[in-house]
C-alpha cells in the first residue's frame, strides 16, 4: 500500500445509527464490485457517536472516490456530524492479520 489515511469523527447521537447504515451500504458496495487496491475498516467506539474509518490504498488515487455509496455517505455528513472529521495521513508501522 503507498497511501494511508486515518478519519475520525463523532456523529449527533440521533444520526450514530443512520451513519453506521450509510457506512454498511459502502462495504456492500464495495462487497459487489471490488475496485482492487483497497485496504478499508470502519470502527464504532465504545462510545457509540465516534466512528474511525482507517483507508490504505496504492497510487494517488482512492478507489473510494468513485463508490456512489460512498459519495451518498458523505452527502449530509454535516448534518449528521457533531465534530470533525480530522483526517491524519498515517504510516503503517505493523500490522498482523489486519490488511491482509
Amino acid at each position: 500500500m503507498n497511501r494511508a489515511v486515518m478519519i475520525r469523527y463523532r456523529t449527533r447521537p440521533e444520526a450514530a445509527e443512520e451513519n453506521q447504515r450509510l457506512v454498511e451500504a459502502v462495504y456492500r458496495e464495495l462487497d459487489a464490485d471490488d475496485p482492487g487496491g483497497l485496504h478499508y475498516a470502519t470502527f464504532r467506539l465504545a462510545d457509540g457517536v465516534t466512528f474511525v474509518h482507517v483507508a490504505a490504498y496504492d497510487g494517488e488515487d482512492n478507489p473510494l472516490m468513485r463508490s456512489a455509496a460512498f459519495k451518498e455517505f458523505q452527502q449530509d455528513f454535516a448534518a449528521r456530524a457533531a465534530d470533525g472529521p480530522e483526517r491524519s495521513d498515517v504510516t503503517l508501522v505493523g500490522e498482523y492479520g489486519f490488511v491482509s
